[in-house]
């Protein structure tokens, strides 16, 4: 069958020539055969082996699939492996497994054409944690069956609260004592132990159990349960606690450095008490949780709901604790410190002692600076249980009484508005003292002196007696002016109707009345009121054309400052208006002389309210009591039905459009994340409800991917929920194979945010259960000889589905005495059905007799029937 087609040659083959010989084969029967070629080369001979083989398949395939590490989240993770054929002709190949861990293995048979691969998707559910090493056997054609091993290892999402110093885990942290209106701030690591990223959020639970919110832990079980009574309850714990940041994704086994401040605040009271008793400690409670994994809050929806609630959801709890102290800083002699008299240009000073009365902080203070006084020290610090003296000196400046308030600035750390990450100094708590004085002036003599003739500048009006004591004397002349209609004194018969607005000028200001002045001013004399004559140098005075010069410059000036002015208060209008210039505002200034109304919260309609909200900040925590709240009034409204699709308003398509934040996230709630529809029938139709509810003042969009053949009659698979709505999805499960279901859908919140909820299900085959399997048959007392012998037995159906049963009777031979009605019929779901059977008793009657009940797509059971006759002598 092998055939060699070549030319020998007759000389020697020279270097770097050759020759070619052909080999056919022509096979006539199926067999593989084996031959030689011999190549004889000088001396020397070669053996070329030759092989005829028959067209076959080579199958091959890997030995192991390794799913790593993977986290209990109730995924389905796929992996898949190759089948390739190195053959010529097409081989088959069959999966069969039997193994603890449930997988979908698809396809579990097929063939694999020739120089081809062909894949097997293996699916494993990541609900429980553990190991798996699994093995399936696959049977190739040619080569028998082969093992391949399955392994994987299913972990926890596990987050930890780390210490940033010694990287151990921590449970809780104690900030200490603080004063009301300061902060403190701690560092930590959140650490993702796991081999996946995972969104959080941070929660602050302020109505966890044990926890403490301004409770004085030291006092006394009677003054804890008064100061119980007296403290409002309603507080934003989110003011007291900053977590910075407060939600994040982490990457796996990273670690993300996160900030806790800590800002004690007062509470406020009915009436007052004494400021040193108001100690409040602080004890909370702050929760780090996956995104959107609060599957417990579906339990308040219905009780469909509790029983398939089961979350795999990773979650810390950090302790932190506080306490908030009263500044406690007394004064002797007290708060009001008085100087007595003092006269001007002398000085009196008081000494008191300040002291800081509080047990665990210290006090930095700072005294601003007040008129006429003086302190030292200005600035400085307390220890605890210390005092200091303080001397305020009294220096005043002018004759007068002073009573003065003097602003003590307690310095501390706070929180800084516009950048919360940073702690800066500043004063968060002020003390008042009333510091009072008086100054006097000394009373001194004035001497005068006889004018030796020669007139001062200032003289008396005779000019014979001048002080010698009168001060320092003015650059300029007194010019005494008054105006001429407040005085009548000897004014002149013809001057008294005057009404002009001249001025009035004394007999000693002729120094004064020598210099330039104005020509529109009119003088007239203290006592008649006759115009006086006004003298005006034209060596000094201004020409028309000057004072027209000045007109204009002065105009000119005033112009360019007054457009100035206009154009700041239309830059300061154009800022405004950018402002307010929103869909918040309407463009009101505030204080513009409208006045607020007093309105209340229930004057607005709940329907109006849901849309106004806006949504939660996005700096501020979350809490346990407004997730709750928000709960509650998305939850106790009624079902909606019949939502749209797609987004077509165009609010809608603005909400549906938005990415939202991780809180936002953490606050619409999709469950229960894994449905189960437990024992289910083959061939039923079972449902269930996949609960969506939107705590958002936004719209939110829906999108649901199904892939399993089982779960297509879902519908509707897309929904646009409304602000503050809850609505359900009917999820369906429909299938005709046996056997455990574990698959898993995925969703899509406004087309960008993905999901998953896991479906189980063990669908089991149609049965009928029968209340016994042997069935005697007695005759019934004082019934007459020959009557027929009867007795019922019940048929059960355990499970969703309605079951056709058949009865057959096994005969054998002869013919059976026993009936059974009805013979065929239907059993309703979870429901029983009884069946009749009756011997006739006859002279060859036999008294067994055996019926098998076929159930159509079922079980088959077999009664066998007894009849006892009782003979009596």
């Amino acid at each position: 069958q092998f055939k060699l087609i070549v030319e020998n040659p007759e000389k020697p083959i020279a270097s770097g020539l050759q020759i070619k010989a052909v080999v056919e084969y022509t096979p006539n029967r199926a067999e593989d055969l084996r031959d030689k070629l011999i190549l004889l080369v000088d001396d020397d001979i070669v053996d070329i082996p030759l092989l005829g083989l028959i067209p076959c398949c080579y199958l091959e395939m890997e030995s192991e699939i390794d799913f790593g590490e993977m986290v209990a989240n109730n995924k389905l993770i796929t992996k898949e492996i190759s089948i390739a054929n190195h053959g010529s002709t097409s081989g088959v190949f069959r999966v069969s497994y039997d193994g603890v861990v449930l997988l979908n293995i698809k396809p579990t048979r097929g063939v694999v054409k020739p120089e081809s691969v062909r894949k097997i998707k293996v699916d494993i559910c990541t609900d429980a944690p553990g190991v798996i090493k699994e093995m399936m056997k696959v049977e190739l054609e040619g080569r028998g069956c082969t093992e391949v091993w399955i392994k994987g290892v299913v972990v926890e999402q596990v987050l930890k609260v780390l210490g940033v110093s010694c990287g151990k885990v921590l449970k809780c942290i104690n900030f200490g004592p603080l004063y009301f209106g300061t902060s403190k701030t701690e560092q930590i690591n959140l650490y993702n132990e796991s081999p996946e990223c995972m969104d959080w959020v941070a929660v602050l639970e302020d109505n966890a159990i044990g926890g403490e919110m301004g409770t004085d832990l030291q006092g006394s079980t009677d003054a804890v349960l008064q100061d119980l009574s007296l403290k409002n309850r309603d507080v934003d714990v989110s003011t007291l606690i900053l977590c910075i940041p407060n939600q994040g994704t982490l990457l796996p086994y990273e670690k993300s450095l996160i900030t806790l401040c800590f800002s004690p605040e007062k509470f406020e009271r009915d009436f007052e008490v004494n400021d040193s008793s108001l100690i409040q400690d602080y004890v909370l409670f702050l929760r780090f949780e996956t995104v959107g994994k609060r599957g417990g809050c579906l339990q308040t929806i219905s009780d469909g709901a509790t029983a398939s609630t089961r979350s795999h959801s990773c979650h810390v709890d950090l302790a932190l604790m506080g306490s908030g102290f009263p500044v406690m800083l007394s004064f002797k002699p007290g708060t009001v410190i008085d100087f007595k008299e003092c006269y001007l240009g002398e000085k009196t000073q008081v000494v008191c002692t300040m002291k800081n009365e509080s047990e665990f902080l210290p006090v930095m203070f700072s005294f601003r600076r007040t008129a006429h006084f003086n302190i030292s020290p200005e600035r400085g610090k307390l220890k605890k249980k210390s005092e200091k003296e303080v001397t305020f000196l009294f220096s005043p400046r002018q004759i007068g009484t002073f009573e003065m308030k003097q602003i003590i600035d307690i310095i501390g750390t706070g929180v800084d508005k516009n950048n919360v990450d940073v702690l800066k100094i500043k004063s968060f708590h002020q003390i008042y003292l009333t510091l009072l004085g008086v100054c006097k002036s000394k009373r001194k003599s004035v001497l005068f002196t006889i004018n030796p003739g020669l007139t001062p500048l200032i003289s008396n009006a005779t000019g014979q007696f001048v002080a010698c004591d009168t001060g320092q004397l003015s650059d300029t002349a007194p010019v005494a002016i008054l105006k001429s209609t407040q005085t009548q004194i000897h004014t002149h018969r013809k001057n008294r109707n005057c009404k002009d607005d001249a001025l009035i000028a004394f007999p000693n200001d002729r120094a004064a009345s020598l210099r330039p002045s104005d020509w529109s001013k009119k003088y007239r004399t203290i006592f008649t009121k006759t115009e006086r004559y006004n003298y005006i140098d034209p060596d000094f005075a201004y020409t028309h054309s000057e004072r027209l010069l000045r007109k204009e410059c002065k105009k000119y000036y005033t112009d360019f400052v007054s457009r100035l002015r206009q154009h700041r208060l239309e830059k300061e209008a154009a800022r405004q208006f950018h402002i307010y210039n929103n869909p918040v505002s309407i463009g009101i200034k505030p204080a513009e002389g409208l006045k607020s109304p007093n309105i209340s919260i229930t004057d607005f309609p709940e329907e109006n309210l849901q849309h106004k909200m806006l949504p939660s900040n996005d700096s501020g925590m979350l809490t346990s009591r407004k997730l709750a709240a928000i709960v509650s009034k998305s939850t106790n409204k009624g079902v909606w039905s019949w939502l749209s699709p797609m987004p077509s308003s165009t609010q809608e398509k603005e909400d549906c459009s938005l990415t939202l934040t991780h809180k936002q996230l953490h606050q619409i709630f999709i469950g229960p994340s894994t449905i189960d529809f437990g024992d289910v029938c083959v061939y039923s139709t079972t449902t269930r409800e996949l609960h969506i509810i939107n705590n958002l003042s936004v719209h939110i969009w829906i999108q649901i991917e199904i892939e399993a053949e089982e779960l297509h009659e879902t519908s509707p698979l897309s929904q646009v929920v409304p602000p503050l709505t809850k609505t359900h999805i009917p999820i369906v499960f429909e299938t005709s194979t046996a056997g455990m279901f574990k698959r898993s859908f995925t969703y899509k919140i406004n087309n960008q945010h993905l999901g998953h909820v896991l479906v189980v299900a063990n669908a089991m085959p149609i049965e009928l259960q029968l209340s016994t399997r042997e069935l005697i048959l007695t005759p019934v007392p004082g019934c007459l000889a020959g009557t027929e012998f009867r007795r019922t037995v019940q048929l059960c159906n355990p499970r969703n589905h309605p079951a056709a049963f058949t009865w057959r009777p096994v005969t054998g031979n002869r013919k059976s005495a026993f009936t059974i009605k009805p013979t065929r019929g239907f059993v309703e779901a979870y429901s029983d059905l009884e069946c009749e059977v009756v011997w006739h008793p006859g002279f060859h009657a036999p008294e067994t007799g055996e019926f098998i009940l076929c159930v159509r797509k079922g079980n088959s059971i077999k009664l066998k029937c007894f009849a006892k006759v009782t003979i009596h002598a």
